[in-house]
C-alpha cells in the first residue's frame, strides 16, 4: 500500500525544502519533479537542441538517465551519471525551463517516469501539476503560495548559499515570467486542485511551514493506516 503527498505551487515557495523535511520526518521517498525537468532542460542546452526540433528531443529523451539520490541533507541530481545538482539551478536553465516544461513529449516522458518511481511506495512529490495531473488521487494535496516579492528574496538567498550570484530585480522578473508561463501553458497549467489545501507562506518561517504541513499529513496518514 502506498501513500502519496502532492505539493504544488509557483516557483520559490519553499516546495523543495518542505518536501525534503516531510521525507525525513515520515521516511517518505522525495521525488523532485522540478529537478527532473531541469535536467532535461540542461541536457537540451548542452546539446543545443532547439525547442521545435522534435526528432532531436525524442532521441535525447530515449537516451537520458536521471537519478535522484538522497545524501545527507541534500538531494543529488545525476544526469547520465554526472552530478548536476548546482548546474540545473543556474540562470540559463531558469530562462529555458518553462518552454521545455510545456513540451508534450517531455511531460509524457517524465510523468511516466515519476509514476514508475512512486509505484508502491510512500512518496512526497512537488511540482506544478502533481495534484492535478500526475497524481490526481493523491492522499494529501497541498498548494504552497507566497507573494512574488517574497519568493524572489528567497531565491536570491538560496542562490547565494549555493555560490550563485543574482540580483533581486533580475530574480523577481524571472519569477513573474515563470508564473505567467506556467499558468498560461496549454498542457497541465499551474493551478490549485479543487481538493488541495492552500497554505500562504509569505509571512511564515520554514519551521512554521513545516509544522503546518506535518499536522495535515499526520492526520491523513494515521487514518490511512
Amino acid at each position: 500500500m502506498s501513500f502519496v503527498v502532492a505539493i504544488d505551487g509557483p516557483a520559490a515557495t519553499g516546495k523543495g525544502t518542505i518536501a525534503n523535511l516531510i521525507a525525513k520526518k515520515f521516511g517518505f521517498l522525495n521525488i523532485d519533479t522540478g529537478a527532473m525537468f531541469r535536467s532535461v532542460t540542461l541536457a537540451m542546452l548542452r546539446k543545443n537542441v532547439k525547442i521545435d526540433d522534435k526528432k532531436s528531443i525524442k532521441e535525447l529523451l530515449d537516451n537520458i538517465q536521471i537519478e535522484l539520490i538522497p545524501k545527507d541533507d541534500e538531494l543529488l541530481v545525476l544526469l547520465n551519471g554526472e552530478d548536476v545538482s548546482k548546474e540545473i539551478r543556474t540562470k540559463k536553465v531558469n530562462d529555458f525551463i518553462s518552454e521545455v516544461s510545456m513540451l508534450p513529449i517531455v511531460r509524457t516522458k517524465l510523468l511516466n517516469l515519476q509514476r514508475e518511481i512512486a509505484n508502491g511506495k510512500n512518496v512526497v512529490m512537488e511540482g506544478r501539476d502533481i495534484g492535478t495531473t500526475v497524481f490526481p488521487n493523491a492522499d494529501v494535496k497541498i498548494y504552497l503560495d507566497a507573494s512574488a516579492e517574497e519568493r524572489a528574496r528567497r531565491r536570491v538567498r538560496q542562490n547565494a548559499e549555493k555560490g550563485i550570484v543574482s540580483s533581486y530585480e533580475e530574480v523577481l522578473e524571472s519569477v513573474k515570467n515563470r508564473d505567467k508561463l506556467d499558468s498560461e501553458r496549454e498542457i497541465s497549467p499551474l493551478r490549485k486542485a479543487d481538493d488541495a489545501i492552500l497554505i500562504d507562506g509569505t509571512s511564515m518561517s520554514v519551521d512554521e511551514l513545516a509544522e503546518t504541513t506535518f499536522k495535515i499529513i499526520e492526520e491523513k496518514f494515521n487514518k490511512h493506516n
